[in-house]
């Protein structure tokens, strides 16, 4: 009996146990004490927050078990926890403050949290926006950057606000429907001797009074606080009349009369390379005249190749040089004659300059043309082979021929082109005569270096050159005597090409110039540039003989005169002159008669032998030359001025040059190519004040950037 009552207790208690679970090892004190966490959400978004500023989200931290536990945050930049722990309570929830400081565009980061043996993560996101500038439209406006469309969003401000006005001439200003109002500003000063005004810009301004001129010579207008102007004597001695070193008619005491010109009074002038002449003893007496100061003096890296040696654009130099260590390349200069760069040629071989545009600097190459970019590195931008401009493309090798005068720039950047070409000689060298020749248009900008419009392929008429008038008309003209206009429709199409001058001007060189409406062809005749009979120039006046020199042939703004240099010589025995019995002489001539206005010998010295180098318009009507004469010590070179017929100042470069290769004048400065002791250098020269024209054709190829075009 006792037997089966045991055996029940422990099945009784057996079943306990399976229905209640065992609990052995457990900590009576704490239940059921399982630990675990997880994130709430998986991934946060920050939206659009202004660049530099802070904005702070939540996640929530759900716990999985009845016993507390610490999780630990981190996140990286632009991401940031506000605390590294936080305990998540049993059976409860906490949040982890996270914050984004946005830069500029968008982010993305990682929220990483472990607690309990167990690690989570939530994806964190943002878009930073850098605010634009918001200025308001007038000053009674207010504009400020709008996060959510980003843009900036504009109100006026209420009436009666107080605004700052766009104009210093009123004050006390408010706003008034949306408008910024106020009270003229009162500029007078009650002074009867100053002109009082306001400006927009500045506020009150004043001015002296301008009071009347006398009539008296020897009388100046003053103006007095209280009497308003008055006539007073001018001060003594200062000139009233014509005078010389002799005589002169001088104020004294309020009236003209005339003296013996006293010592001291300035007679000429200051010049580049002397100082002003004053007179003494009755003589204008002026200081010798020193040699030209440079202002920079800088090697140019090798030898110049072809002419011009020096083209400047935009203040900016260009040279094309070769030598052997480092081949052939364009380099470039500042106007204070520091070095902007050197670019190398593709193949190493040798390029001529042609003419400059911001657009480029364009050159001749073996190949064709081509044109490389005016500012730092001087990279080559396009090329046009002497196929692309119509060289045949199936009747062997081709060499092809053009030159500065050959080659015009409109103020966009296009070239104007008369190209030619010739089959490759047997002995390899260049082409002696080309064979055939046409008008090319090419791009400068867009599409740049491909033809535009062209003309028919034509057979060889001689030597040409190329002009462009103010309107972009193109002129050319050939040693055969046919002068052409070359126009063309705006939206494409060939160039149309009509002859003008009746009868052509045959016998002429290859020079052409334009300006006012007047050509100056080939030195032998002016032309209007709608055509007509030539009015010729009258080169056979007199018992010398006269050879023009084709460049530079010069025209003033308006079209007359003419300017035109040639050789002299006065032998009458039919023999030809020696080099040392040559002169150089300019002319001056009357486009409306071809007679001539007047003439100088251009030379530094009579009767010693010189060389003509260059020459360009000064403003004022007279022309700058410059050339060289045979001393005793070697050659000199001189920059010399003159004027209706005479030479009124010359003054001789520094040193001995032992070559020029080429010059230019820009604004009031020489720019020169020279050999000093075997070094080639570039050098500028200042013209005390003169200024060379940048009107009409003022230069050799119209201007120091060789663009053949009619300045205005």
């Amino acid at each position: 009996m006792a037997s089966r009552t045991s055996s029940w207790t422990l099945l009784l208690v057996a079943l306990a146990l399976s229905l209640t679970g065992c609990r052995c090892g457990d900590d009576s004190g704490t239940g059921d004490a399982r630990q675990g966490f997880r994130p709430q959400e998986t991934e946060v978004d920050f939206g659009r927050a202004l660049e530099g500023s802070l904005t702070r989200r939540q996640v929530t931290l759900l716990a999985t078990g009845r016993a507390s536990l610490t999780v630990t945050a981190s996140s990286g930049a632009p991401f940031s926890v506000a605390s590294a722990e936080v305990t998540v309570p049993g059976s409860g929830t906490t949040v982890v403050e996270v914050d984004f400081l946005a830069a500029n565009g968008p982010a993305e980061g990682t929220l990483t949290l472990t607690g309990a043996g167990r690690t989570e993560t939530v994806r964190l996101t943002g878009l930073g926006v850098r605010p634009l500038t918001c200025v308001p439209s007038s000053p009674c406006h207010e504009s400020s950057f709008d996060l959510a469309t980003g843009t900036c969003i504009e109100r006026a401000l209420e009436d009666g606000a107080t605004c700052i006005p766009t104009s210093r001439c009123v004050v006390n200003g408010r706003c008034e429907s949306g408008a910024c109002v106020g009270s003229p500003r009162t500029c007078d000063d009650d002074n009867p001797c100053t002109v009082d005004a306001c400006s927009p810009s500045q506020g009150c301004v004043t001015a002296p009074v301008v009071c009347p001129t006398p009539s008296n010579r020897c009388k100046v207008g003053v103006c007095d606080r209280d009497e308003g102007c008055q006539e007073v004597d001018a001060e003594d001695f200062i000139p009233c009349g014509p005078g010389d070193c002799k005589s002169a008619r001088l104020c004294f005491n309020g009236s003209c009369d005339e003296f013996a010109t006293p010592d001291g009074i300035v007679c000429a002038p200051a010049t580049a390379c002397r100082g002003e002449g004053t007179c003494q003893d009755g003589e204008c007496e002026r200081p010798d005249a020193g040699e030209l100061e440079a202002e920079f003096s800088q090697q140019l890296g090798g030898e110049p190749v072809g002419a011009p040696a020096l083209l400047v654009q935009d203040g900016a130099l260009f040279s094309s040089v070769c030598d052997e260590d480092a081949g052939c390349r364009l380099v470039s200069f500042t106007q204070s004659g520091l070095l902007r760069f050197e670019s190398p040629y593709p193949d190493g071989g040798a390029r001529t300059l042609l003419a400059a545009s911001d657009a480029g600097v364009v050159v001749a190459a073996p190949e064709g043309l081509e044109s490389y970019a005016p500012r730092t590195p001087g990279a080559r931008q396009w090329e046009a082979s002497w196929t692309s401009l119509g060289a045949p493309s199936d009747a062997g090798p081709w060499l092809g021929h053009v030159e500065a005068g050959q080659v015009a720039l409109t103020a966009a950047g296009d070239v104007v082109a008369h190209v030619a070409w010739g089959p490759v000689p047997e002995d390899g060298g260049a082409v002696a005569v080309p064979e055939s020749t046409r008008w090319v248009w090419l791009a400068g900008r867009e599409d740049a270096g491909t033809v535009l419009r062209a003309g028919p392929v034509e057979a060889w008429r001689g030597e040409a050159r190329l002009a462009l008038d103010a309107e972009e008309a193109a002129f050319r003209y050939t040693v055969d005597g046919r002068l052409e206009r070359a126009d063309f429709e705006r939206d494409g199409g060939s160039l149309l090409i009509s002859e003008l001058a009746d009868g052509g001007v045959p016998g002429g060189s290859a020079s052409l110039a334009v300006a006012g409406g007047t050509l100056f062809v080939g030195t032998r005749a002016f032309v209007s540039t709608d055509g007509g009979a030539p009015v010729t120039v009258d080169w056979d006046a007199g018992s010398r003989t006269l050879t023009p020199l084709a460049e530079p042939a010069l025209l003033s703004s308006a079209g007359n005169p003419g300017y035109v240099f040639a050789r002299s010589c006065s032998r009458t025995d039919g023999l030809p002159c020696a080099p040392d019995e040559e002169r150089t002489v300019l002319r001056a001539v009357d486009s409306t008669t071809g007679l001539v206005a007047w003439e100088v010998d251009a030379l530094p010295f009579e009767e010693v032998p010189g060389s003509f180098h260059d020459a360009t318009l000064i403003e004022g009507d007279a022309v700058g030359v410059l050339a060289d004469a045979e001393r005793t010590d070697g050659r000199q070179v001189w920059l010399q001025f003159f004027a209706r017929g005479k030479k009124v100042e010359m003054c001789a470069l520094p040193g001995r040059p032992t070559r020029v290769a080429g010059s230019t004048f820009s604004g009031g400065r020489l720019l020169v190519v020279l050999e000093r002791d075997g070094v080639w250098r570039v050098e500028a020269y200042g013209m005390g004040g003169i200024q060379a024209s940048p009107f009409g054709w003022p230069q050799r190829h119209g201007s120091s950037s060789g663009v053949r075009r009619e300045a205005r």
